[in-house]
């Protein structure tokens, strides 16, 4: 018993050490945001619609099936993460949102709140986390490091 207890508490550990970055600063972004998120991997794809909006001090994601049933909704408020109803946690959804605001950012933004990001052409890292590959300022795809998922983003109704 004290056995799963110790190891209980060191996956839980581990899961808080390996968030994603944020930056200390939430940088400037032009919201509401509507995006279709298309989730690729091993040559399946998944279909979500995701909001990102402002709401009191901080900013909303809600992310849906194309049925308009929840996969996972968060509150970034003052540089963390906060469940937003009652929806499981879902760290996945979590790192998507954080390459995200990583991706949305200015320049100007991404160079004062990610100091280890490289920016190069159409692509936008953040060395260990996140390879950005812009298609326009609108359209890209969000590849995670060392995970064999991307995402394909776009506007909503953008076509594909």
């Amino acid at each position: 018993m004290m056995r799963r207890l110790l190891i209980g508490a060191l996956l839980l550990l581990s899961a808080c050490a390996s968030q994603a970055p944020l930056p200390a600063k939430t940088p400037a972004l032009a919201l509401p945001l509507q995006l279709h998120v298309q989730r690729l991997e091993a040559g399946q794809s998944q279909d979500w619609l995701l909001v990102i909006q402002r709401e009191g001090g901080g900013i909303r994601w809600s992310m849906m099936d194309p049925l308009g049933i929840p996969q996972a909704r968060q509150k970034l408020i003052d540089g963390q993460w906060q469940a937003d109803g009652l929806l499981p946690p879902n760290p996945q959804a979590r790192e998507l949102f954080a390459a995200l605001l990583f991706a949305l950012a200015s320049a100007d933004d991404v160079r004062a709140l990610y100091p280890d990001a490289q920016a190069m052409d159409l692509t936008r890292t953040l060395p260990g986390h996140w390879q950005i590959v812009y298609q326009s300022s609108e359209v890209f795809r969000v590849n995670i490091s060392g995970q064999p998922v991307s995402y394909r983003i776009s506007p909503l109704g953008a076509g594909r």
